[in-house]
């Protein structure tokens, strides 16, 4: 029976963590999910306007009324210390601190109506990132559970079948979604549909509990501020032969199980030497494929890709992302901030400001400018939101914030056939409850899975093999 989530020790169905003994030697550090192939696909899939999806989640909550959804005309202690300025789309004002995104509004549109009726992060988590807007039987906002729904990313990992090149369909960067006091915050993983579909996570980031954000440039702390720790790294996964094993010994299965008994204390006593084999065709693919390499590989990217996304954790995810649709991952989830990065009690003004609105603007202009120049946009769809908005009214704190609030957020939205310059719903005059055309996450999610064109009619099946239903909702339509 599945045990839920595992984040130390693996299972039978997965290879190795990152940084500890290397998959049966194969040097696929950070790697942490490469799942076995198993069986068909959910369905036969096809038919949607987007081939990819990137989920970009802003893990903590995004202040709504600074960024996306501004109230220029509301009293002080609502509107905040910014200004809303212009974009080319009339009628849409955004933040001052998202110059970028404003020149390029014709490529990009807002649901300003998004709503659920949580106010803590683990519940919020669990709404967003499962398209649920009410709590499984047996949720706990303290671990996963394997009562939990199951993750959009599971849904469409299990929808698709693998790639070709042995990448899943689904894949989650830099990293898990881990409090500061080691809390893996739960919505992320396969719930119910077992612990096999959990999503493939690609962890470049190290866990850091002390600081947040888009390091080295923007790192920060709560109340100190800026700030740069020297040993924070961005690594992605390094495919190379471990040392002393070579290209010939990769097609001698004796050689390799040798390898496996050797490394067996480290493995599940468990391990079943028949699904061997799918390791070892996955794990060669991986390492001889030089597309693979590269598209992991951001630091060795064109220097003026570098620059334009930005040399930072933000402006790398969202680069490896891009190339991650150019090898055909249906989804990729990319986690721009650790730790509740977002979650502005304190400093909410100054960090947005100087610390995460900034990354983000170039990041996600850069990457709406790339695929678009690529020809990819159409048939990439971009969707961006948190887990919760903000308060209306600002804190009192010494360094004034906007506390928890899962009335509303903005979520922005582009690509896949959704037209630029629409603004879906409106939020009320103080930015607090949906005014009109109220949107659940159930709608987000059925948005996404139909742009991937998954039918509306789909299902999924847990372990005891009962079916149930991948939609909740309705698609959001865009006029």
């Amino acid at each position: 029976m599945y045990a839920g989530p595992r984040h130390v020790t693996l299972n039978r169905r997965t290879m190795v963590q990152a940084g500890s003994i290397g998959l049966l030697g194969l040097g696929l550090n950070h790697v942490s999910a490469l799942r076995q192939a198993q069986g068909s696909p959910l369905m036969s899939t096809g038919g949607g306007r987007a081939k990819s999806v990137i989920f970009v989640f802003l893990s903590g909550g995004l202040a709504q009324h600074d960024s996306f959804d501004p109230k220029p005309n509301a009293p002080a202690g609502i509107r905040g210390e910014f200004s809303a300025i212009a974009t080319r789309s009339p009628g849409i004002q955004i933040c001052e601190h998202l110059p970028l995104l404003a020149e390029r509004s014709q490529k990009w549109s807002l649901i300003r109506s998004l709503t659920t009726p949580f106010n803590g992060h683990s519940e919020g988590h669990m709404s967003i990132l499962s398209g649920r807007s009410i709590m499984p039987p047996s949720f706990s906002g303290s671990h996963p559970s394997p009562g939990d729904w199951p993750s959009i990313a599971s849904v469409v990992g299990e929808a698709f079948s693998q790639r070709s090149n042995n990448l899943p369909p689904a894949v989650a960067l830099p990293e898990r979604l881990i409090h500061r006091s080691g809390r893996v915050l739960p919505g992320q993983f396969g719930g119910q549909m077992g612990s096999r579909r959990d999503p493939f996570f690609v962890e470049a980031s190290p866990y850091n509990a002390e600081t947040y954000g888009a390091y080295p440039d923007y790192e920060f702390h709560f109340a100190r501020g800026r700030q740069r720790t020297e040993s924070l790294k961005f690594q992605a996964p390094s495919l190379s032969l471990p040392q002393g094993l070579t290209m010939q010994q990769l097609g001698d299965r004796n050689a390799l199980l040798k390898m496996l008994n050797k490394q067996r204390a480290e493995l599940e006593q468990a391990a079943a030497v028949e699904s061997f084999d799918n390791y070892r065709q996955s794990a060669v693919s991986l390492l001889t494929d030089g597309r693979m390499q590269k598209a992991f590989d951001v630091h060795n990217a064109d220097p003026q890709d570098l620059d334009r996304y930005g040399r930072n954790a933000f402006g790398w995810s969202l680069l490896m992302a891009r190339q991650l649709v150019e090898l055909g991952v249906a989804l990729i989830q990319v986690n721009l901030g650790n730790n509740e990065s977002w979650d502005t009690h304190e400093g909410n003004f100054t960090l947005l400001r100087d610390c995460l609105l900034p990354p983000t603007d170039r990041g996600l202009s850069a990457l709406l400018d790339d695929l678009d120049e690529r020809g990819l946009l159409d048939e990439t769809m971009i969707v961006m939101c948190g887990e919760m908005g903000r308060t209306p009214k600002v804190n009192a704190n010494k360094l004034p914030g906007r506390d928890h609030w899962g009335a509303v957020q903005s979520v922005f939205i582009a690509g896949g056939g959704i037209p630029g310059g629409v603004v879906v719903g409106e939020s009320d005059k103080d930015g607090g409850y949906p005014k009109n055309a109220p949107q659940l996450p159930e709608n987000l999610a059925a948005t996404i899975y139909h742009a991937l064109g998954i039918p509306e009619t789909a299902s999924w099946t847990d372990e005891a093999n009962r079916p149930w239903h991948i939609y909740h909702g309705q698609p959001i339509e865009f006029a």
